[in-house]
């Protein structure tokens, strides 16, 4: 039984496995983004309240870092080349940044199982109130999604490392609204096969260690 209390004022929110929730952060306040059961990769997305066409970008993120991974203090960029959130906690240090957001077609045509639900449409229901097209859903950095990278450039994609209670921490340098789509892939790995929970927190102030420990809390 967790007795753990949550921070006053916190948007806090248990997003279902195969699902996507929508949410806003101000500059300056704290994500915290948690794997509540573990083995489970969340597609997240965020756009800029003062110009929608100014979005997170993987591919600026990796250009400015000189990395395809990201670690504790390093930067997320947006499309315009700003920092959009910084890295402050990351219990796992493994995330994907090159695989695409699943979408119907990915279904439908690789699996034969057209009508699934994809990541692509859980992160454009919470953000089509601000005017977007799903086309206008930027690519997705995947959190907790363990994408290995071999020496000869092939890329594969395998469950990941997470356990349950692993979270990431990030500070928004900009106001943004974010979608967060706990991954629906239950067909190869990804997930452990086992579609589950997340949670999301934003919160003025950084998460203390007790405010951490409540948030693993399902």
């Amino acid at each position: 039984m967790c007795n753990h209390t949550h921070p006053a004022g916190a948007t806090n929110e248990v997003v279902p496995g195969g699902f996507g929730r929508g949410f806003e952060a101000k500059a300056g306040q704290y994500i915290t983004i948690v794997d509540l059961h573990g083995e489970q990769a969340g597609d997240f997305v965020a756009l800029s309240l003062a110009d929608l066409d100014e979005v997170l970008s993987p591919t600026h993120t990796r250009r400015t870092n000189r990395s395809i991974y990201f670690r504790k203090g390093d930067c997320l960029i947006s499309s315009e080349n700003r920092p959009m959130f910084e890295v402050v906690e990351d219990t796992v240090g493994i995330h994907d940044a090159n695989v695409p957001a699943c979408d119907p077609t990915r279904y439908a045509v690789d699996f034969g199982v057209p009508g699934h639900r994809n990541c692509l449409e859980n992160m454009y229901e919470p953000l089509k109130r601000y005017g977007i097209d799903i086309l206008q859903v930027p690519e997705p950095f995947n959190f907790f999604q363990n994408g290995p990278v071999s020496e000869d450039g092939k890329m594969g994609v395998t469950d990941p490392i997470s356990r349950a209670g692993d979270y990431l921490v990030l500070k928004a340098l900009m106001d943004v609204a974010c979608a967060l789509s706990p991954c629906p892939q239950d067909i190869i790995p990804g997930n452990g096969l086992v579609v589950t929970d997340m949670r999301y927190v934003v919160t003025d102030s950084a998460p203390t260690a007790h405010d951490l420990e409540a948030f693993k809390c399902r």
